[in-house]
This record gives structure tokens, C-alpha cells and sequence, in this order.
């Protein structure tokens, strides 16, 4: 991950564009888990092969994590991505007062909540989602009310420019991949495929696969991303590859 020290850089000016620093939901979530685990900054940093000084800046606001990066950190953290949509005190609120579970099922939970978020209950109101923005034009919107650690289910938008990773760099985790343009073009790589996919068309893959979305067109993308299985509890599961094909 040595080039993502410098590439990651570039956010900065988008993420301190309009925003205070100290208010990015993300970055004190990120801060929030790291701290919960009694994790150095320097050895957080050591972990992902970047510098102290971008993960202080993704935790500050200052510039804002790719997707693939995202994924690293959450990995190294061992937190579902569902997770960081919530602010840190409405989390910690939830763990003191869940009761402890029995060590083999502490880690995941497949069933609804008895009390979802939200008035509705069950459902996500488009009004009231919330949202995590990221490097190079990206913005996550989850779709469903509550945390489910095995999937997540995403209203996902595309500025002109924007990617999940830096161009040239792909990203594999585990689990699976499902996608569904509604407006835009979408760039899709998947090991040595490249594919465009237009309003209606579907894509689905292996995550297991170095990939790359991107947004070469000119106007933003809207699209609808399901992953399934990519949250294991204690296991580092994101691979980076700078060379853009399978190793």
C-alpha cells in the first residue's frame, strides 16, 4: 500500500472544501474503533503501510478515504461497514446496552432488530438515509434501517471523475458483488475485463477478483451495489493490487 500514501493525498482539497474539520462522521467513527481497541494512530498506520499523517487526515476530515482504503481501515478495525453510517455515541449507546452474547455468536447477527431505526421501523425513508462521503467524488447511501453485518446495500453516486480506487490500482475482499445502473455510464474492471454499463444494465462478480468503478463519462453516475459476505470478524480481508491484473 506504499502508493497509497500519496494518491489518497488528493482528496484533501474536496474533503476541506465547505467542511469543518472536526465535524467528519466518518473520521470519528474511524477514531471511535480505533480507540476502542486501545489502537495507536502510528500502529494503525504501520498495519496499513501508510503514514500517520493520512490516517490522522481521514480521521480529522481533512481529506476523506477511497473506497478501497475505506475497506483496509474497516478490515484492520474488524467493524462492519454498516457500522460507520452511525455516529459514534448512537453506537456505544447500542453496545452498553446489548447484552453480552456467548463468544461463538458475538460476532455477527443475521436477524431484524425488534426495534429498528427509525420511525418506520423496517423501512429506509430516501429523506432520512445515511450517508458517507468519500475520496474522488464518491458518496454511499445505505438502504437499509438498521446494521447488517452481511450485507451492505448501497444508493451509491458517481461524480464525473469519481472511482473507487486510484486509476491504475484495483482492490479484492471477500464476498460478492451485485450493481445496477440508474443513470450515467458506470466503468466496471474486473480482473482483465473491462465493461461500461448504461441505465437498466446489471453486474455481478466475485470480490475475490481485483476491481475498479470508475466514472469516465460527464454527467454523475447513480447506481444501486449490494456486497454480501465481505465482514469477517478477524480477518484481514482487503488485498490491494497496484499492477491492475491478478498476481
Amino acid at each position: 500500500m506504499a502508493e497509497l500514501d500519496k494518491k489518497e493525498r488528493r482528496g484533501r482539497s474536496r474533503a476541506a472544501n465547505g467542511r469543518d474539520e472536526a465535524s467528519s462522521p466518518l473520521g470519528e467513527r474511524l477514531r471511535a474503533e480505533r480507540d476502542r481497541l486501545g489502537l495507536s494512530l502510528r500502529e494503525l498506520a504501520r498495519r496499513l503501510e501508510v503514514s500517520p499523517s493520512l490516517v490522522s487526515q481521514i480521521e480529522t476530515g481533512k481529506i476523506q478515504p477511497s473506497v478501497r482504503t475505506l475497506y483496509a481501515i474497516v478490515s484492520e478495525l474488524g467493524v462492519s461497514l454498516d457500522e460507520l453510517f452511525a455516529p459514534p455515541a448512537e453506537v456505544s449507546a447500542a453496545r452498553a446496552s446489548a447484552p453480552a452474547a456467548p463468544a461463538r455468536s458475538r460476532t455477527r447477527s443475521r436477524s431484524v432488530p425488534d426495534e429498528a431505526p427509525g420511525a418506520d421501523g423496517r423501512v429506509q425513508r430516501a429523506h432520512d438515509r445515511r450517508a458517507i462521503e468519500l475520496e474522488s467524488g464518491v458518496r454511499w447511501e445505505r438502504l437499509t434501517a438498521w446494521n447488517d453485518p452481511d450485507v451492505e446495500f448501497l444508493y451509491t453516486t458517481y461524480q464525473v471523475g469519481g472511482a473507487s480506487s486510484p486509476d491504475g490500482t484495483l482492490v479484492r475482499h471477500n464476498g460478492r458483488e451485485f450493481g445496477t445502473v440508474i443513470s450515467g455510464r458506470l466503468g466496471v474492471t474486473v480482473g482483465f475485463e473491462d465493461y461500461v454499463l448504461e441505465p437498466g444494465d446489471s453486474i455481478s462478480f466475485e470480490s475475490s477478483l481485483p476491481h475498479r468503478l470508475h466514472n469516465d463519462g460527464d454527467v454523475d453516475v447513480i447506481a444501486i451495489w449490494v456486497v454480501l459476505g465481505r465482514y469477517h470478524p478477524g480477518e484481514r480481508s482487503v488485498e490491494l493490487d497496484t499492477t491492475g491484473r491478478i498476481p
